[in-house]
C-alpha cells in the first residue's frame, strides 16, 4: 500500500498495512532462496517457540509459529478468570505480558510449507493467523499436533482430512524429515482450563499425552529437539538414551515471583546434558516483557561449571529473524544480523574530499 502524502489520509488501516509485519515479506524471501548444503540442516527463530525447518531436500516445517500478541490495555486491571497463571499462584492481577520483539514473517507469503507442526494448545503457540495462511498458501500441507491442538484447528475450519493427531511414540513422516511426538513436561498445561467455574484442586490432572508433546525432527543432515514449554523433568534423560540429539530448543525465562512456567538457566544446562545434545538455542525469553530474560546468563554458568562437570554440549543465543545452521554454526556462541556494506569502496565515495569521513 502506498504510503500517504498528506495527513488527512492516515488512517488505522492504511497504518497497519504499511507497518506490519515490521520485517514485511524479508524473512520469507530469506528463507525461500536459501539453499541448504547437504549434510546439514537450517532453522530460523520467528519469535517465541515458533521456527521455520529447511533441510537440504527442501522439505518446509513450521513449528509453533506464532502470529499474535500480547497485552493491549490495562482493561479493568484483573486477569482472566480461569486463566492458568491465576490457578497457578492465586493472582487477580491482570499480567503484564506484552509482546516485547516484532513481527519477522509475513504469514500471508507463506509458500512451500509441507507441513504446520505444534506442540501444545496454548495461544502463543497455536495459533489462527499462523493455521490460516498455511491451509489456503499451501494446500497439500499436514497439520500435526497432539489432540487437543487437532481439535481446535478442526473447530477453526481446518479439513480433518489435513490433520495428523500424535502421542507420544508416534512418528509421522513428512518430506525428507522423520517426526517423532515424545512426551512433555508442560506442567503448565495441567493447570490449564478455560471453564472458570472448574475447580481443578482435588481433582486429578487431564492426560498431558492430549494436549502437549516435544518433538524430535530427524533430518539428512542432523537431529533437531523441539522441548516446547516443557518444564525441568528426569526424562529428559530418557530422550537422550534413545534418540540422537544434535540441537536443542527450550522454553528459557525469568520465572516471576510465585510462578513456574519456564526453565531457568541451570535448568537449560541440566536439560542440554541429560538429552545429550551438541548444541541447545533458548527461545520464548524474547516474547513476553514479563519474562524477559538475557540468555547470556546461560553462558556465564555454563563456563562456570563446563570444566567441572565437564559439559559437551555448548549454548547459542539465536535471535529473531536470524538462522541457525547445523552443523556449520555448532561451535558459535551468539548470532549476529547481517552487518550489510559487504560491497564498501567497490565504488568512488561522493564526498567533497577524502578526508571529511
Amino acid at each position: 500500500m502506498a504510503s500517504p502524502k498528506n495527513i488527512n489520509d492516515v488512517t488505522p488501516e492504511n497504518y497497519a498495512m504499511n507497518n506490519f509485519p515490521e520485517w514485511g515479506q524479508y524473512l520469507n524471501e530469506e528463507i525461500a532462496d536459501y539453499k541448504v548444503p547437504a549434510g546439514s540442516f537450517r532453522l530460523w527463530w520467528t519469535g517465541c517457540m515458533g521456527f521455520w525447518l529447511k533441510t537440504h531436500e527442501g522439505t518446509n516445517i513450521l513449528v509453533d509459529v506464532w502470529n499474535g500478541t500480547g497485552k493491549h490495555t490495562h482493561g479493568n486491571g484483573k486477569m482472566r478468570k480461569g486463566h492458568q497463571m491465576m490457578r497457578m499462584a492465586g493472582v487477580e492481577a491482570q499480567q503484564p505480558n506484552l509482546r516485547n520483539r516484532p513481527y519477522v514473517i509475513d504469514p500471508f507469503a507463506f509458500k512451500d510449507v509441507d507441513a504446520l507442526c505444534v506442540t501444545h494448545t496454548h495461544h502463543d503457540h497455536l495459533d489462527i493467523y499462523t493455521a490460516a495462511c498455511v491451509n489456503k498458501n499451501c494446500p497439500n500441507a499436514k497439520f500435526i499436533g497432539p489432540q487437543g491442538v487437532v481439535d481446535e484447528w478442526i473447530e477453526w475450519g481446518i479439513p480433518a482430512e489435513k490433520t495428523i493427531v500424535v502421542k507420544p511414540g508416534d512418528e509421522v513422516k513428512v518430506g525428507a524429515v522423520n517426526i517423532k511426538a515424545l512426551e512433555s513436561f508442560d506442567r503448565t498445561e495441567l493447570v490449564t482450563e478455560d471453564d472458570p467455574n472448574v475447580t481443578l484442586a482435588g481433582h486429578m490432572p487431564q492426560e498431558m499425552a492430549k494436549v502437549a508433546v516435544n518433538y524430535l525432527f530427524e533430518t539428512s543432515g542432523g537431529n533437531l529437539y523441539d522441548a516446547g514449554d516443557s518444564h525441568m523433568s528426569n526424562t529428559f534423560t530418557k530422550h537422550g538414551n534413545e534418540n540422537k540429539i544434535d540441537v536443542a530448543l527450550c522454553a528459557y525465562g525469568e520465572n516471576p515471583r510465585g510462578i513456574t512456567d519456564k526453565l531457568d538457566d541451570s535448568q537449560v544446562l541440566r536439560m542440554s546434558e541429560d538429552l545429550k545434545t551438541k548444541v541447545v538455542i533458548p527461545m520464548h525469553w524474547d516474547i513476553w516483557s514479563n519474562f524477559f530474560a538475557d540468555p547470556k546468563d546461560i553462558i556465564k554458568l555454563w563456563e562456570l561449571k563446563k570444566y567441572r562437570l565437564h559439559y559437551d554440549f555448548k549454548p547459542y543465543i539465536l535471535q529473531v529473524g536470524g538462522g541457525f545452521s547445523f552443523p556449520q554454526n555448532k561451535d558459535d556462541f551468539e548470532y549476529m544480523y547481517d552487518r550489510g556494506f559487504h560491497d564498501a569502496f567497490k565504488n568512488k565515495p561522493d564526498l567533497p574530499f577524502p578526508e571529511l569521513l
